[in-house]
């Protein structure tokens, strides 16, 4: 019995060890989601030189794709911060580091949309009905 209970702060360091490099993987893939976005974009934007707009829609979806990244990134705070040993420090960090992230993903969503994230306009009901959502039932 004595050496499985010696045997328990080695499973918990290897586990913590295990879910942080699971939280570096996340966070790698946050960042390429990023990069790719800005790649695809930028790409996609040298061929829309016949459009009459294309810095809006380049602007777009950089912006999509940073808002998508941000969310990986939250998600990979999350998790080191499991891994590592729960403090008020470290929670108090994650806190702050979802605020910064959260409120850059409203100026994002601001941005990209002019209107603030909670300002959701209902749709029109042409576009409910031509999506077939409302569409009468036989």
């Amino acid at each position: 019995m004595d050496a499985s209970i010696e045997r328990l702060p080695a499973i918990e360091t290897m586990t913590s060890g295990w879910i942080h490099l699971v939280g570096i993987c996340i966070e790698v893939f946050g960042v390429f989601i990023i990069v790719a976005g800005i790649v695809v974009s930028t790409l996609l934007c040298m061929r829309w030189h016949q459009q009459s707009r294309p810095y809006d829609e380049y602007k777009i979806r950089i912006g999509r794709s940073l808002l998508l990244g941000l969310e990986v990134l939250v998600a990979a705070d999350i998790v080191k911060t499991i891994a590592i040993e729960l403090t008020f420090t470290s929670l108090g960090l994650l806190a702050g580091l979802v605020i910064v992230r959260t409120f850059l993903s409203w100026t994002l969503v601001l941005e990209i949309e002019g209107r603030w994230p909670w300002r959701r306009e209902p749709m029109p009901m042409n576009v409910v009905r031509d999506s077939g959502d409302l569409a009468p039932r036989n």
